[in-house]
């Protein structure tokens, strides 16, 4: 059985700066053990699987996966995974692009629109936020090697994956932490920071790095869960703006920009989408 797949790069214009996602399409027939496998062999931090939708307002169902579990609800793959299916819908007899995608996953259905050179989700209802508890910001700092006065605020920014965030002084504070690995197991961190000095024509700006303590940990290059999570934090406490930039993936070299945008109730989470690999995958 062969089905169709896609590698595209999410969150960045410059060539494998963004963060990757690898996208099978057509994947109704493969079990949850196949879909298991080929996100553990793709070694990506996730893997999408487009199917048809169960719900009547959805234009297409996706799942999850990373190479070790499945997930709810997760921004890149939220955008890869529209990319991908406008692109084959637009080229197919389905009829032109559309301005409104719905996409239904474990978390519900989500809105994407089109943007100026990408696309934007509206950011998921949080299923975990407030202070972290004493024992919760210990650990968090133990294992980003901060001490309190290093930081501002610790809260619980959740929308699936599980985040804990710090807020830290500004952006230097954010690239200056070398995480102790050993002790991050176990733990999702997101880290913010504003720019002092923003750069040049692009408003207010963050810096954000998402640490994640599986075994073994790694940084997330460009993380869209993460970014609407902080964003509903930060603009409804006033410590942000109702518009800004978001960079991502500064420490390990990448050049993720993610748009931040209140509109209505509404917080949309937008990038550039690119694909870098089209083909098919053996099974």
């Amino acid at each position: 059985m062969k089905l169709h797949f896609q590698q595209v790069d999410v969150f960045s214009t410059e060539p494998f700066k963004g963060n990757p996602l690898a996208v099978v399409t057509g994947a109704d027939s493969l079990t949850d053990a196949q879909m298991a496998a080929i996100a553990n062999w793709t070694n990506l931090s996730e893997t999408s699987f487009l199917l048809k939708p169960s719900s009547p307002e959805a234009d297409y169902r996706v799942r999850i996966f990373t190479p070790h579990s499945e997930l709810p609800f997760a921004g890149h793959p939220t955008l890869g995974s529209a990319h991908v299916w406008q692109t084959l819908s637009h080229t197919s007899e389905k009829g032109p692009e559309k301005d409104l995608i719905v996409q239904e996953c474990a978390a519900g259905l989500v809105p994407i629109r089109k943007l100026a050179g990408g696309l934007a989700f509206a950011a998921p209802p949080r299923r975990r936020c407030g202070p972290a508890s004493e024992e919760e910001r210990n650990r968090a700092l133990q294992a980003l090697r901060l001490n309190a006065d290093d930081v501002l605020d610790i809260q619980w920014a959740d929308n699936g994956p599980g985040w804990l965030v710090l807020h830290l002084t500004d952006r230097e504070a954010v690239l200056a932490i070398q995480p102790d690995w050993a002790a991050l197991v176990g733990q999702k961190l997101g880290v913010v920071g504003k720019w002092e000095k923003e750069p040049a024509a692009s408003g207010a700006c963050f810096e954000v790095r998402a640490l994640v303590g599986e075994n073994p940990g790694y940084e997330d290059p460009v993380t869209g869960s993460l970014n609407a999570s902080i964003a509903q934090w930060l603009i409804e406490s006033g410590k942000a703006p109702e518009r800004y930039t978001a960079f991502q993936g500064t420490a390990l070299g990448r050049a993720g920009r993610v748009s931040i945008e209140k509109q209505g109730d509404d917080i949309w989470v937008g990038g550039a989408v690119v694909t870098r690999i089209d083909g098919t995958i053996a099974l």
